[in-house]
């Protein structure tokens, strides 16, 4: 048993089990779901259907959330411990097993175990900045604020840096920019700017910034016609989930923005797995669900494929996985009554057989079996069945540096993400006109000087000088701060000292949120 030009092998049968289970290509951009507890072979069903996506053409991306799926990019071999059962278990369903490797291009956020990524803030845009930062409504409203400022006055916002900096402009033109746009108080600001300093320290500053991610980069293929399998590297960024879910989310977006419509394909564009999708859901708000939903709901017709992975089926709003038609349910454990709940809310959701009980096959499945459900003719979902998962071809568990290293250095993108550009934006932008503030200011100070020298020398007779009464300066108190603040403020951005520096007064300031 081998995959067919129109179909991906998913797993089969021996006795007691179903029907050998293909997942039909033409179907593929339906979405999917697979989902069990820790330890019941999710990674590996990951694996298997990527490793068929690309041999069928179809470039894929997905994140490595525990660092053990870059072995793809290696040849499996029968010898390696962790294979061994994997004999058996071909020889059970009728596979024959063949080891390869397959195309993988590495990417990381950080820039460490792959190609860096990036995208521009503007990119990335107020509603998932807010969901990233957990920002308040009043503050969501002042970055939508800045956003539309940043438009009509040509404040190309590209990183964090540019974001800094408008935030400041907005807050010391606060009651100008209140009076066009409504309401935008400082103490709000003053929060978002800590909140952008919270994410700054946790590294997220190398996400945001120019080149960005070209979109083209994720669905190429190999001259031999196998789809490139694109692996975040995600151990790391695990430790910042909001940040993980945020980009996975944003990428979504561009796609279904980008892309055009291709109706039904007979095979996908691009396969996108998003692992540990509870995370895009833990605590959204109605306005980010909705739009998930919708581009869960539209991106198929791009020639999309989206697949979640979660523990639960319950983890994934209702909304949602009444899209997700091809399913891969590993082991639900019920040890508790809402384990019990959940277990029986998941059965409901397959088309029954009548040769099983499905909650009860769902709980008993071992590791590497599952019930499944994938589409038939005329998308219709097929009847569940208890299939064992079969063994992939490329390597079980991670590759070694040397062979990271090795799989980047033939990169098709090597190089091309590597330095940071660094163009005209809001900073720079904000900045010249800060220092041309405080150079109009110094002259104007300088000119208030040269006219009082004048007038004094024009009152000295030859004596001495005539007795008057003190005149006030021609500039108020007031007026030399702001002179001084425009100066130091020049100085400032010109530093990444001074910008840290801008942000500490500006929490002081402000006060807390």
């Amino acid at each position: 048993m081998t995959d067919q030009a129109d179909s991906i092998f998913v797993g089969g049968g021996g006795e007691g089990y179903g029907t050998p289970q293909r997942l039909l290509l033409k179907y593929g951009n339906r979405h999917g779901l697979i989902a069990g507890a820790t330890g019941t072979g999710k990674t590996v069903t990951l694996q298997i259907l990527a490793e068929g996506f690309s041999a069928a053409g179809v470039p894929v991306f997905l994140s490595d959330v525990k660092g053990d799926l870059s072995g793809i990019a290696a040849t499996g071999l029968a010898s390696h411990k962790l294979h061994e059962p994997f004999t058996k278990r071909a020889a059970q369903i009728g596979l024959d097993l063949q080891y390869r490797a397959f195309p993988v291009i590495f990417w990381d956020l950080f820039g460490e175990k792959g190609h860096p990524v990036r995208a521009t803030v503007e990119e990335m845009g107020p509603l998932l900045l807010s969901r990233l930062l957990e920002l308040s409504e009043p503050q969501e409203g002042v970055l939508n604020v800045a956003f539309r400022l940043s438009d009509e006055e040509g404040l190309a916002l590209l990183d964090l840096k540019d974001l800094q900096a408008l935030l400041t402009f907005v807050a010391e033109n606060a009651e100008e920019i209140s009076g066009r746009y409504g309401l935008v108080s400082k103490e709000s600001v003053g929060a978002i700017q800590r909140r952008l300093l919270v994410l700054e320290n946790q590294g997220a500053a190398a996400l945001f910034g120019e080149p960005a991610l070209d979109l083209a980069d994720l669905m190429t293929v190999t001259p031999e016609g196998l789809g490139r399998i694109s692996i975040l590297a995600a151990d790391k960024l695990m430790n910042s989930p909001r940040l993980y879910a945020t980009f996975l989310l944003w990428l979504l977006s561009e796609l279904f923005e980008a892309l055009p419509e291709v109706g039904d394909p007979d095979k996908p564009k691009l396969v996108f797995f998003f692992d540990e999708a509870h995370l895009l859901f833990d605590d959204a708000p109605k306005a980010l669900i909705s739009k998930v939903e919708q581009v869960a709901r539209l991106i198929r017709s791009k020639g999309v494929g989206v697949y979640f992975i979660t523990q639960n089926p319950a983890d994934v709003p209702d909304t949602i996985l009444g899209q997700l038609g091809n399913r891969v349910q590993h082991a639900l454990r019920a040890f508790t009554a809402k384990d019990q709940k959940d277990l029986a809310k998941a059965a409901e959701t397959y088309r029954p057989n009548p040769r099983f009980a499905i909650d009860e096959a769902i709980r008993d499945v071992g590791t590497g079996e599952a019930v499944t459900s994938l589409l038939e003719a005329k998308g219709i979902p097929g009847v569940a069945e208890r299939t064992l998962v079969r063994p992939p071809s490329s390597q079980l568990g991670p590759i070694d540096e040397a062979g990271r290293a090795a799989v980047m250095a033939s990169s098709p993108v090597q190089g091309k993400y590597d330095q940071v550009l660094d163009r005209e934006s809001a900073w720079e932008k904000l900045r010249a006109r800060a220092e041309a503030a405080a150079r109009e200011a110094e002259a104007e100070e300088q000119a208030a000087k040269d006219k009082r020298e004048f007038e004094r020398a024009r009152r000295y007779d030859g004596k001495g000088y005539a007795e008057e009464k003190p005149k006030r300066s021609s500039g108020s108190r007031s007026d030399s701060v702001g002179t001084a603040f425009a100066k130091s403020f020049a100085r400032q951005l010109g530093t990444r000292s001074g910008q840290a520096l801008v942000r500490g007064i500006l929490g002081s300031i402000f006060g807390k949120r």
